[in-house]
């Protein structure tokens, strides 16, 4: 299985963020800007007031899957950065994936309809 390739650096966040589009959702925020690589880069953003080291990364772990099966849907070409919102670690997966797709509509990233 092939890893996702991954936005690691601060200037490329604060970049996706500046000049990037943003879908807004109550679980989390999807902004997304285009690059010239021709494939999609995933930033995770989860804040340390959303609860302790386990429920943070529960939340990445489910983000990351739900990213990995909408791929092969999403248009590529784009750095997205997810960014979670505090209901995101109560939330079930489902409702985190709905959020997801409703966030990527808002930022018109999908290649066809969800």
């Amino acid at each position: 299985m092939k890893r996702t390739t991954t936005l690691k650096e601060n200037y490329e966040f604060r970049r996706v963020y500046n000049k990037g589009k943003s879908g807004v959702s109550a679980l989390l925020v999807v902004y997304a800007r285009p690059n010239r690589s021709g494939r999609n880069r995933l930033g995770l953003t989860v804040g340390a007031k959303l609860g302790h080291a386990v429920a943070r990364n529960r939340v990445r772990r489910r983000l990351r899957e739900i990213y990995r099966l909408a791929q092969p849907r999403l248009a590529q070409g784009y750095d997205i950065v997810v960014v979670a919102r505090g209901r995101a670690v109560n939330a079930s997966y489902h409702e985190l994936e709905r959020a997801f797709h409703a966030a990527c509509a808002k930022v018109a990233l999908w290649e066809d309809a969800p």
